[in-house]
């Protein structure tokens, strides 16, 4: 099983964001831009796992070198199922760099905009609070 698998699995949000590069790109589903930082796309991460219910991986496809990996899934959105696959590109040191969503079908993709919408002041007040925190660390390694 892939670690990040286990770390979403696990709900380890933790785990999930030490396996997050500082540099990573989230390209959401649901949002024209992508999303860049580790900060934000942690707590967007956080975000999914408190929208999604009945949330579990069926698939994993991944590349030889294992820099790029699929992880197909299914959820809940409310009453809606929803299909879906992550797909994650590792850089050197094995942490997440890329990380795509895709998911189907529209009826479902629809109402996690809505539910994700509703979360979105929480995952900037996340994120900026997790920027602040590592600001504030910076500075006292001075």
């Amino acid at each position: 099983m892939h670690p990040f698998r286990k770390a979403v699995e696990n709900r380890d949000h933790a785990a999930i964001e030490a396996l997050l590069a500082e540099n990573v790109v989230f390209t959401s589903p649901v949002a024209f831009r992508p999303y860049p930082g580790k900060a934000i796309t942690a707590a967007i991460l956080r975000g999914v796992i408190r929208v999604f219910t009945d949330f579990r991986y069926v698939r994993e496809i991944g590349s030889e070198d294992g820099r790029d990996h699929a992880l197909v899934f299914t959820a809940k959105v409310g009453d809606m199922e929803i299909n879906g696959c992550d797909f994650l590109h590792f850089d050197e040191e094995g942490r997440i760099d890329d990380f795509m969503v895709m998911v189907r079908p529209l009826s479902a993709a629809q109402a996690l905009s809505a539910a994700m919408g509703a979360q979105f002041d929480r995952i900037k007040a996340e994120a900026l609070g997790a920027t602040e925190a590592d600001d504030t660390a910076s500075e006292g390694e001075r």
